[in-house]
């Protein structure tokens, strides 16, 4: 079988490659801790579940429109509006099958062949994929540790060429945890509005950050951004709904509405029950929020802290989402068992072998000196994880 040129573009997910070899791993008995999985490790508020029975219970198992209900929509607008400063109408959101599709579906309405994504590094494993299979050239603009792995408005001016369509900017981000200042995001709307290209604001983790760092929508700093702004969102990662696979995204309508056509023949809809537990979500209580947040943190703080005690490691503290990134070039050049730790993709598959840890290589966020662990487990897993960790640095 020959298969088409598109699925010869595209690397599978990292990611989800380490946490299935690591679910196998543990189906045969083996004692892995998995720390390379992005979801909560917090259930689904009971009231969003509600929601979804009553769903069921009353027959709303059919069809919905392609980009979602009315009442979702209405939702959507409400929370920009009340948490964003922002300013939709109905017709400028779409709903989708995850934050995920919301991305895949606005780099589809938006490239062509030969368009130019501008995307910085370390990014999301998924961003550079779904430009390559929309026939776009994923432009890497390296923002390693020295910039806090930040784009800045220097590094993104000098990566803009006459074919740049479009830049993607993740804050909080995934893998790093790092998030722009409202500062830091004006200037690169700056460059934005000044050179005529549009924006994709992935703002997934929005919720999860911490010490009392503030979360801007770089949509909300002008009418000029605005115009030139995709806001995409969703319920996944603050209401612990990976599965329920509801994203969302906002922006101009004439955008949206390509998304929706996109969508109207790849998934006919998103999920309808899953559809009325996020407006549950949306509009219902946030008295879960502030404890699962405490939680994190509290771990977020261990992790840091132990990483650092570590020789040859070092981890910049993320200030957002449940991740670390730490720097484990100090130990490449090690040979262990006959096998040379060269890179992260070596180091990771020492530590899931032989210390039965399952973390993810940077480099397949672009950033090949440092490997990616999720602190969404609980104290006692971490600290076990941990352990292990320290004990293969000193193998």
């Amino acid at each position: 079988m020959v298969l088409s040129s598109n699925v010869a573009k595209v690397q599978p997910s990292i990611t989800l490659a380490v946490s299935t070899r690591a679910k196998a791993m543990k189906a045969q008995g083996l004692d892995v801790i998995p720390l390379s999985a992005g979801e909560p490790d917090f259930g689904t508020p009971k009231h969003i579940c509600d929601a979804a029975v009553r769903a069921i219970e009353s027959g709303f198992t059919r069809y919905t429109p392609a980009s979602g209900t009315q009442e979702l929509k209405n939702a959507v607008c409400e929370k920009f509006s009340r948490e964003n400063g922002l300013d939709y109408k109905p017709s400028q959101v779409i709903v989708n099958c995850g934050a995920k599709h919301s991305v895949f579906l606005t780099v589809f309405a938006l490239i062509d062949d030969g368009d130019e994504v501008i995307i910085p590094a370390p990014y999301w494993v998924s961003y550079p994929e779904m430009v390559r299979l929309a026939g776009g050239n994923p432009v890497i603009v390296d923002c390693g540790e020295a910039t806090g792995f930040k784009l800045t408005p220097e590094r993104l001016r000098a990566a803009i060429t006459p074919r740049t369509k479009l830049l993607i900017l993740n804050s909080p981000s995934n893998p790093t945890g790092m998030v722009y200042s409202r500062e830091e995001i004006a200037a690169l709307a700056d460059v934005i509005t000044e050179s005529g290209i549009y924006v994709l604001s992935d703002e997934i983790y929005e919720k999860l950050i911490y010490d009392g760092v503030e979360h801007v929508s770089i949509a909300s700093l002008s009418r000029d951004i605005y115009d030139r702004t995709i806001t995409v969102n969703g319920v996944s990662k603050a209401y612990c709904m990976t599965g329920w696979r509801i994203g969302y995204a906002a922006g101009p309508e004439e955008i949206i509405k390509g998304m929706a056509t996109v969508q109207s023949q790849e998934t006919s809809n998103p999920t309808s029950i899953s559809q009325k537990a996020a407006l549950a979500a949306l509009t219902g209580s946030m008295d879960f929020l502030a404890p699962m947040l405490g939680e994190y943190d509290k771990r977020r703080r261990y992790v840091v802290d132990r990483l650092n005690a570590f020789d040859n490691v070092s981890c910049i503290e993320p200030k957002g989402a449940f991740y670390a990134f730490p720097n484990v070039s100090g130990v490449y050049g090690a040979t262990l068992k006959g096998k040379a730790i060269d890179g992260s993709v070596a180091f990771c598959e020492y530590m899931l072998t032989e210390q039965h840890i399952a973390l993810v290589p940077g480099a397949g966020f672009g950033a090949d000196a440092n490997v990616r662990l999720s602190y969404a487990a609980s104290m006692e897993e971490l600290e076990r994880a941990l352990d292990r960790f320290e004990s293969g640095l000193k193998a």
